[in-house]
């Protein structure tokens, strides 16, 4: 019988099929009485058990010679390992240098002073300070000084109103929303309420001045209530010696409202030496004394020796060219480069710069008494196609590039502590010449040398290996000019400072020298400026 191929081929399968499960569910058992595809499992009885040493064993093994030598021995070297590191601290603690606590600052050691002596000439009236603040605040100032503000009329001590604003000026009402706007700029505010400024004697005659001091007592007492800062007065000479500048003085200090911020009493003083500018700050409580020794001292000796005398008071001491008469800047610097040299040793030298508005574009003073316009809008490009006129083009962008180069010195003052309120050395100093050093502690150091004079000048910088130098100068540092070769001070009388020394080399952080590119680095054995010329060097602290 013929059976079909396909169906047999299945069944072949399937008895493969049925064979692969017997021998693995084991219904077959191979020879030997073992299961085909089984596993022999261990049985209980096979498993072996770790249960560790008992308390008793354990206490045996542990009394061993061999085991309390090596815990003795682990015990040593952990205290050895835990002094030791107690000990690296102490000497790692020690020998770190601390860092110099920073001395008490008040808002106006923070940046410089920004005089309004005419707020009409500055910005057509108060109102207008108001609307120009966001421009003031660019220069990085801490204070503005207005006015004076009041109505006087010239040398008749019987029209003072010190209370009063002049009409021409503003009123009470600009005032206040000048000092809202300005305070939430971080902006302190001072007004001038020198009595008789449009008169030959700031105070009137000798006579008058216990009258008069007593009067800006009273006025002073009511710009503090409406949220003025400070006060300034010219004349501090005449006005300290008055019996009632004690009470004049006690109410700038009654700080009896919720502000804990400090209101500044400001005196002026011309004519004086750096020596007398030093006791009336010692004498008459002013906060801050700002004098006319850059303007009158006309050689760098002697301005080295004005700094030298007063840069222990740095923090009361202001500094200015032509401020103490409320002038321009320019009035005496000629030149835009004069005007960004003087810019520079300001901002650099030991105490407050000072600064009359339009100094920071190098605006020209105005005929006679006469107070020039400030100039606005000077970022505005010519109108296209318009005719233009390249002279009055080429001093729009030298007056952006003297702001942006005042801009660029506030903000450095601002940032650098050696700047804000390092200590102060001098280095040289000539008849149009000198150069100082400011340090802090571990903050980058720097280095400012100017050149007023007509003729190139050649600095060069060593440390004396013998001698003794003032504790002024306690660098001892000498300058050799290509004029002469001079050592500035007494030697008698001075000491050499410890650890601190000069690098071969400084980095160019500003100049006015295109010989001295910024960001270059020079080498301090030999350094020329050019006639008119300045330059801040800057480089790190080496512990």
């Amino acid at each position: 019988m013929n059976r079909d191929p396909e169906i047999g081929m299945k069944e072949v399968m399937l008895n493969e099929g049925e064979l692969g499960k017997q021998l693995i569910s084991g219904d077959n058992q191979a020879a030997g009485g073992e299961k085909n595809g089984t596993v022999k499992q261990k049985g209980a009885e096979d498993e072996i058990t770790f249960t560790g040493l008992s308390k008793e064993e354990l206490m045996k093994v542990a009394g061993t010679p061999g085991w309390v030598r090596t815990r003795w021995i682990l015990l040593v070297l952990f205290w050895l390992g835990w002094v030791g590191m107690l000990a690296g601290a102490i000497v790692i603690i020690v020998q770190a240098p601390r860092c110099k606590p920073i001395p008490q600052m008040n808002w106006w050691n923070e940046g410089p002073l920004y005089q309004i002596s005419d707020v009409e000439a500055f910005s057509e009236g108060m109102s207008g300070v108001e609307a120009k603040l966001d421009d003031i605040n660019q220069l990085k100032v801490k204070g503005l000084v207005l006015g004076p503000l009041h109505t006087v009329q010239p040398d008749q001590p019987n029209t003072l109103s010190l209370d009063v604003i002049d009409p021409i000026q503003g009123n009470e009402k600009d005032l206040r929303g000048v000092l809202e706007k300005a305070h939430k700029k971080g902006i302190s505010v001072l007004l001038d309420l020198t009595p008789n400024y449009l008169g030959s004697a700031p105070w009137f005659s000798s006579g008058d001045i216990d009258d008069v001091v007593e009067k800006v007592k009273a006025a002073a007492e009511y710009w503090f209530s409406l949220g003025v800062d400070g006060i300034k007065i010219s004349d501090l000479t005449a006005a300290s010696g008055s019996v009632d500048w004690p009470k004049l003085q006690a109410v700038v200090q009654n700080n009896d409202t919720k502000s804990t911020k400090k209101r500044a009493l400001m005196g002026v003083v011309e004519g004086l030496s750096a020596a007398e500018v030093s006791q009336l700050a010692n004498t008459t409580g002013v906060d801050i004394i700002l004098s006319d020794l850059l303007s009158s001292k006309k050689t760098g000796v002697e301005h080295i020796k004005a700094m030298d005398t007063l840069n222990s008071q740095q923090r009361s001491l202001a500094w200015g060219l032509g401020a103490t008469q409320r002038d321009q800047l320019a009035k005496q610097a000629k030149s835009l480069g004069l005007i960004r040299l003087y810019q520079l040793l300001l901002f650099t030298m030991p105490g407050t710069p000072v600064f009359t508005y339009g100094d920071e574009i190098g605006l020209q003073a105005g005929q006679g008494s006469e107070s020039p316009k400030m100039v606005w809008g000077l970022e505005q490009e010519p109108a296209e196609g318009a005719a233009l006129n390249e002279t009055a083009e080429a001093e729009r962008k030298e007056r952006i590039g003297t702001r942006k180069w005042f801009i660029s010195l506030s903000d450095l003052r601002a940032k650098e502590r050696s700047l804000l309120h390092g200590d102060y050395y001098p280095l040289s100093s000539s008849a149009t010449s000198l150069s100082f050093l400011r340090l802090w502690d571990q903050s980058e150091r720097y280095l400012t040398a100017v050149n007023w004079g007509t003729a190139p000048e050649t600095f060069k910088f060593t440390l004396p290996s013998t001698g003794k130098f003032s504790r002024r100068v306690s660098l001892g540092l000498v300058l050799y000019s290509n004029v002469h070769q001079q050592q500035f001070f007494d030697p008698l009388i001075f000491v050499p400072a410890e650890g601190v020394e000069l690098p071969e080399t400084a980095k160019v952080k500003l100049s006015t020298d295109e010989e001295l590119k910024a960001d270059t680095t020079v080498s301090l054995d030999k350094i020329t400026l050019g006639p008119g010329q300045a330059v801040l060097l800057q480089f790190p602290y080496t512990g």
